[in-house]
């Protein structure tokens, strides 16, 4: 048996069956740039496989070396990756530039982080695994560009509708181009050290050659926007790394918007951060102890176990504990049904997370319904489960040697959860009124009450919904 029929083996034995073979056939069967920066949402569409039980197969085949996991911070403007690393604690600046945009945005983990994962060498050797050798469109394609651009099979016919020249430039060499420049915005852009010239073309046409150098290095990459009028250009280019580059002239046209524009779905590091297989797996080995990572908008439940001490009285101290026990083991399993992740314990609370109100609300209905099963099925009414949910940013942090979460946000949830006292869940405005939350609501024939509430240590009263 060969030694990646042997991994494959063993990641049999901790994700879906169906997910292991989908990944196999692709590592047997898939072109290079297939295994280069895996988006698992579009892998898991297109073998029509559970996503979060792609996700977990991805997950355990990471830990097992059969994939390399990655995390990259994307530009939102033109989807290209600005740095990369095999953990979050490579990422600790306050500010990404892109100087393709020409701009600086504050790192979030919603949308500006993805999680792509590439087939390890000694798995299969791909084109990616020596990105100085691949040729320019697929160095766009698989080195600098996101998972998140929806690129076609014809990467260079495509990228011919707006690239005047490209060329490959060794170190230390130079160069010189003569183009015509048109009255148009023009880029000279280098995907790999993120060098960027803007051209702005117009005026009357000369016929007089304009000049204009551009160099290449390792310790800032250049940018700046130079007039010129259209005509002859003599382009002189001059790498100054170790490395070879790849500088392009590009018309800032309707292809080139429409490429960058063209996006899909991918697995952001938001939506890692919320998955229990992701949580078991790599626990405290996510963030830096110093580090404050920003989240836009994250859905907290908070949940508490109302009764269990007259139980413990009532029917003892070992019946009691194993109630709890399933208690915990039910809402595990709910909240991982539901794409979420239970941060921590505390006594008989529970502190969770999901990517999504509508989540959210679906596990808190499936609470409740298994919390009447299990108080039925033990002749009982004595676990009562109080729910608290509520959407707002927060930060990633690391806390007491665990991946968690502090701000605001995470304070309003818990004040949330305290409102509840019966079988009813409480929900701030922002889960209620998501519109894939209300269909749930909706399809369940349940009609949220709306309230102003004073949370404990809130100022102001909030707007909450107490679902029936």
């Amino acid at each position: 048996m060969s030694e990646v029929q042997a991994l494959f083996d063993v990641l049999r034995q901790s994700a879906d069956s169906g997910a292991v073979e989908a990944i196999e056939r692709l590592v047997r069967d898939g072109k290079d740039r297939d295994l280069c920066r895996v988006n698992v949402l579009e892998f898991a569409s297109g073998n029509k496989v559970d996503t979060e039980k792609a996700i977990a197969a991805y997950l355990h085949a990471a830990r097992l070396g059969i994939f390399d996991l990655s995390w990259n911070m994307l530009c939102p403007g033109c989807g290209g990756v600005l740095d990369a690393g095999e953990s979050l604690k490579t990422f600790d600046r306050s500010e990404y530039h892109c100087s393709l945009c020409s701009a600086g945005y504050e790192p979030t983990l919603d949308e500006m982080v993805e999680v792509t994962f590439t087939v390890n060498p000694r798995v299969r050797r791909i084109a990616a695994h020596h990105p100085d050798a691949l040729p320019y469109a697929e160095y766009c394609r698989q080195i600098f560009w996101s998972s998140g651009i929806d690129l076609p099979d014809d990467i260079s016919g495509v990228m011919d509708q707006f690239s005047m020249e490209a060329l490959e430039l060794p170190p230390r060499e130079k160069a010189l181009v003569s183009i015509q420049l048109p009255q148009q915005f023009i880029i000279v852009f280098d995907p790999v050290t993120h060098g960027t010239q803007f051209i702005d073309v117009q005026g009357e046409p000369t016929k007089e050659r304009q000049e204009l150098a551009i160099v290449f290095n390792n310790v800032k990459a250049p940018t700046g926007t130079t007039k010129l009028r259209p005509g002859p250009l003599r382009l002189s280019l001059e790498n100054r790394t170790d490395r070879r580059v790849l500088p392009g002239v590009w018309i800032a046209n309707d292809a080139l918007h429409h490429t960058l524009g063209n996006r899909r779905p991918f697995l952001t590091a938001k939506r890692l951060l919320t998955n229990q297989t992701f949580r078991d797996i790599y626990r405290t080995d996510t963030l830096d102890v110093d580090q404050r990572l920003k989240i836009t908008s994250l859905v907290f439940m908070f949940t508490d176990l109302k009764g269990s001490t007259a139980l413990y009285e009532r029917v003892g101290d070992l019946v009691a504990y194993d109630l709890v026990r399933q208690h915990f083991r039910v809402l595990n399993q709910i909240v991982a049904t539901e794409a979420g992740a239970v941060v921590k314990t505390i006594g008989d609370a529970v502190m969770a997370t999901f990517p999504a109100p509508d989540r959210a609300v679906a596990a808190a209905l499936k609470m409740r319904d298994a919390m009447q099963t299990i108080n039925r099925d033990n002749d009982n009414e004595d676990l009562l489960l109080k729910i608290g949910i509520h959407e707002g940013p927060c930060l990633a942090v690391t806390l007491n040697d665990r991946q968690d979460y502090f701000g605001q946000t995470v304070n309003m949830a818990a004040r949330v959860q305290a409102l509840a006292s019966s079988f009813a869940i409480f929900a701030s405005a922002p889960v209620v009124e998501n519109p894939l939350a209300s269909q749930i609501l909706s399809r369940a024939g349940l009609e949220p009450v709306q309230q102003r509430a004073t949370l404990r240590g809130i100022s102001e009263q909030m707007l909450v919904y107490e679902i029936p």
